[in-house]
């Protein structure tokens, strides 16, 4: 089965990053491949390369980072662009076009559009949201 899953919450903040994760680990572990993890909402915090959480706690960006699928396939992670550049989040292009100097999205992630949300759900079998 082709699943993508969409995630509306911080690494940090809320319980539902981790459970995204868990559940793509244990689909991937199945058999089952992750098509696309799309980063919305407060979610997109989950893709900043800034993240430096203390050394006896999880690292919840490199864990989607480091991600793959069973073949061994990399994951395609999206970060939703309107919501990224609300709350400060961008990649080299985003900087770029907005005068701003700096990036802060690891770059296992991309930034992309809501028509990746939705080629998604049309590409997999399943989308599974996380979060409100």
């Amino acid at each position: 089965m082709k699943i993508s899953i969409q995630v509306n919450e911080g690494p940090y903040q809320h319980q539902s990053a981790d459970t995204a994760y868990q559940f793509a680990k244990a689909a991937i572990e199945k058999g089952h491949e992750i098509f696309r993890v799309f980063f919305y909402h407060d979610g997109v915090n989950n893709a900043s390369r800034f993240t430096v959480p203390p050394q006896d706690d999880r690292n919840v960006v490199n864990n989607w980072a480091d991600l793959k699928n069973a073949d061994g396939s990399d994951i395609d992670r999206v970060v939703c662009v309107a919501a990224a550049l609300r709350r400060g989040m961008l990649d080299e292009s985003e900087a770029g076009k907005n005068s701003v100097e700096g990036n802060n999205i690891h770059p296992a992630f991309r930034i992309s559009g809501l028509g990746q949300l939705i080629e998604a759900g049309i590409q997999s079998d399943r989308l599974v949201v996380f979060g409100d």
